[in-house]
């Protein structure tokens, strides 16, 4: 069994990257379990350290339990989502507690324009990189113009099944490579 906890940069119900973490789990290779976590934490603060929040570190354990991370976010302002930067603090917290340390990562994100989360993919990277966590570099999932690619009940339409399928069959190798 191959554990990853996925992390949507996104509250929205109606998120197109929450529906494009959905189907990467359906379209992930047998044996792939998928764990979401709440990123929905209050705002970090060095202060509450020392109490450290129940609901921070439910998330933390789930990220610490995991195998691989997931992260599956839009672009706010050619950056990645506030919600999103501020779960990947309070996880690599306290200092020297690291939950991200050594995991394997990938990253997706869909979006309605031509864009494709590519800028706030790459800020990403730039914390991934800090806080020590393997970068699965290829294949890239830049899901742009998603509007499209999703029908009435959030499943991805046929002609890009293969994309997300191969996206998922490398990632898993990827992370099994360091289990």
């Amino acid at each position: 069994m191959t554990n990853i906890a996925v992390l949507v940069g996104s509250l929205r119900q109606d998120s197109l990257n929450k529906k494009l973490a959905r189907n990467l789990e359906e379209l992930a290779p047998e044996g792939t379990r998928f764990t979401y976590v709440e990123v929905n934490l209050p705002l970090y603060n060095t202060d509450l350290e020392a109490d450290f929040p129940a609901e921070v570190q439910a998330a933390k354990d789930v990220v610490t339990g995991a195998d691989g991370v997931l992260i599956v976010t839009p672009e706010y302002n050619r950056s990645v989502p506030g919600v999103l930067k501020n779960a990947m603090d309070w996880m690599s917290r306290p200092y020297g507690k690291n939950a991200f340390d050594g995991k394997p990562l990938a990253l997706a994100g869909a979006s309605g324009g031509p864009v494709g989360t590519a800028v706030a993919q790459s800020d990403v990277r730039h914390v991934a990189g800090y806080l020590n966590m393997r970068l699965a570099g290829q294949p890239e999932l830049y899901f742009n113009f998603a509007n499209d690619k999703f029908d009435a009940e959030g499943k991805v339409v046929a002609e890009y099944s293969g994309q997300l399928e191969n996206f998922m069959a490398k990632f898993v190798e990827f992370v099994q490579r360091y289990q």
